[in-house]
């Protein structure tokens, strides 16, 4: 099956015209896979569904919401999608879906709609208006997560064999994204539809592919080690689904930002619980199990990858190319909310979880190199961040791409945030 004839890529094209005809395939597509009369069904047109589609719709007086992904020739991906009992088999706490279908290019998952907000949602709140409480609130929600989610890593932690690394569907987030077809050329993908060969614009400067790719960052003031060129180029060697078993694997969500996790309050108190379990598994590569969660929960707010037309309005930037070098300067910051929740990631998560791989002879001397790759390619390839190619402009995407090299390469002097991170994280500090 192409893609073309992907009825899931169909309606997700018509979503973005929102022309109307998504809604009839939609409902076309939910009678033939479930065999129920669809009413009232509305498209949730939200900031967050980057590669997906969700919204709700009725069936008699039942409430149901629905949410499906569209990855590139997902007709053609090896291992199962949708895994949806893996995680809740393994402990996690996780919303169980009403309906679900695996077919290639008919994957969708139907839930019992819930009145509850996403955590995204909550924590998008508190970003715009800061309330300690509500802060803590959330913060104590992700460190209870955290430790929940970690208990099942040390439980499911186990040496992994290369061929069950590479039928982890969570490759489609990472490697799969740097290459095209079954040949896996290089550069391809969004790699290449996204920015070989483009031109890219910021504030103050326009540059070339060839200019961009190979220019030195300066960001803020503090210079970094690897251009967009090199760091792209290490991805594809490291991240390379045949290298990523040194670290065992996991039984783990694989894609858990907070768009995919409920927030529930329980008195003062609040519960986080996932649902949306596109890319779970249970052989995944340890070092990328909780990538996504880190960058798009923490580093990619406030707004400047999910809603860069505030950014605009809300943050200055500048930036000049010189002698190969592209300074960039802005007054972007991370919120207090996510700071804290940095913390509380490095904290309950990520040193117990290195510290576990150290102990049990499965850390890789290049841990922090993987861990950065990984992060550096959530932005950059999970949209497209030229400005004017999709929703991006000069002022986001000069950020993004700095925060990009920000996350993947070292400083040549100093220390940033990242560089904080990793230390507090390093099992052995």
């Amino acid at each position: 099956m192409s893609q073309s004839s992907s009825r899931t890529a169909v309606i997700r094209d018509h979503a973005k015209q929102r022309d109307g005809i998504a809604e009839t395939l939609l409902v076309e597509l939910l009678h033939d896979l479930f065999q129920i009369d669809v009413r009232n069904l509305v498209i949730n047109h939200d900031q967050y569904s980057l590669n997906s589609l969700n919204g709700f719709f009725e069936v008699g007086d039942a409430p149901y919401f629905f949410k499906f992904h569209q990855e590139e020739n997902e007709e053609e991906m090896s291992g199962e999608y949708y895994r949806a009992d893996i995680l809740a088999r393994a402990g996690l706490p996780v919303d169980q879906p009403a309906m679900m279908s695996t077919l290639p290019g008919e994957q969708i998952l139907v839930y019992k709609r819930r009145t509850n907000p996403r955590f995204s949602d909550v924590l998008r709140t508190i970003d715009d208006r800061h309330d300690d409480d509500e802060a803590k609130r959330a913060v104590d929600a992700e460190r209870k997560l955290n430790e929940e989610v970690l208990a099942v890593y040390l439980k499911t932690l186990h040496p992994v064999t290369t061929d069950q690394v590479v039928k982890e569907p969570i490759n489609r987030l990472f490697y799969d994204r740097l290459v095209t077809g079954p040949a896996e050329t290089y550069p391809g993908g969004r790699l290449a539809s996204f920015y070989v060969g483009k031109e890219f614009s910021f504030p103050g400067v326009t540059l070339s592919w060839e200019e961009f790719s190979k220019a030195r960052f300066v960001v803020n003031g503090m210079e970094y080690r690897n251009t967009i060129a090199e760091l792209f180029d290490l991805a594809h060697e490291r991240v390379d689904p045949a290298r990523l078993a040194d670290a065992g694997g996991v039984t783990a969500h694989g894609d858990a930002h907070n768009a995919n996790v409920w927030y529930e309050r329980d008195g003062t108190d609040a519960t986080l619980s996932f649902f949306d379990p596109a890319f779970a598994g249970e052989h995944i590569p340890t070092l990328l199990a909780e990538v996504k969660a880190t960058f798009h929960n923490i580093l990619a707010h406030p707004y400047w990858l999910y809603e860069p037309a505030v950014l605009q309005e809300k943050a200055s930037a500048s930036a000049r190319y010189e002698n190969g070098t592209l300074f960039a300067d802005f007054d972007w910051r991370l919120s207090p909310v996510r700071q804290s929740l940095l913390q509380a990631k490095a904290e309950t998560m990520w040193k117990p979880l290195l510290a576990a791989l150290k102990q049990r002879g499965l850390l890789p001397a290049d841990w922090r190199q993987v861990i950065r790759l990984g992060l550096f390619l959530c932005p950059t390839l999970v949209m497209n961040l030229r400005a004017g190619a999709a929703t991006h402009n000069p002022t986001s995407s000069l950020i993004g791409f700095s925060v990009a090299v920000m996350t993947g390469s070292d400083p040549i002097k100093g220390e940033d945030a990242i560089t904080h991170f990793l230390a507090s994280i390093d099992p052995e500090s």
